[in-house]
């Protein structure tokens, strides 16, 4: 399966692609995934950097169920509470990413189905269908 992540000029400095191509391929589509608390039930209200964390950690969990991983991602739709953590995010992006970004959107959101929840990702993956 080809996978190619088209790099731009300023966004690689905000952690993604301007565009991703892929040619063959099974196609894994993640819903979002939130954390308003931890693996252990501890409440991440307020903490913006865990809870992004955290919830890459759980995508990157279901994705691993379905054969991918979050470098199979191609593109990814992040929710934010405030438009102010925009680049925290994509510094926390940087540290799970390791063959390149997926195309991504940025949007800031009036809320979410939990209220304590400042972020959600979903997005889709591509991986080799060998063996299918």
């Amino acid at each position: 399966m080809e996978r190619t992540r088209h790099r731009g000029t300023w966004q690689e400095n905000r952690s993604f692609s301007p565009v991703v191509t892929t040619k063959g391929g099974r196609m894994v589509w993640a819903a979002g995934h939130g954390a308003p608390a931890d693996a252990d039930g501890n409440s991440l209200a307020g903490d913006f950097a865990a809870q992004t964390r955290e919830s890459f950690r759980l995508l990157a969990e279901t994705l691993e169920r379905a054969g991918a991983t979050l470098d199979d991602m191609v593109t990814m739709t992040v929710f934010v509470i405030d438009s102010r953590y925009g680049t925290e995010f994509t510094e926390i992006r940087k540290e799970f990413f390791t063959g390149g970004y997926p195309a991504s959107a940025l949007i800031t959101c009036a809320g979410f189905a939990q209220p304590e929840m400042m972020v959600e990702i979903q997005g889709i993956a591509v991986v080799d269908d060998e063996g299918d």
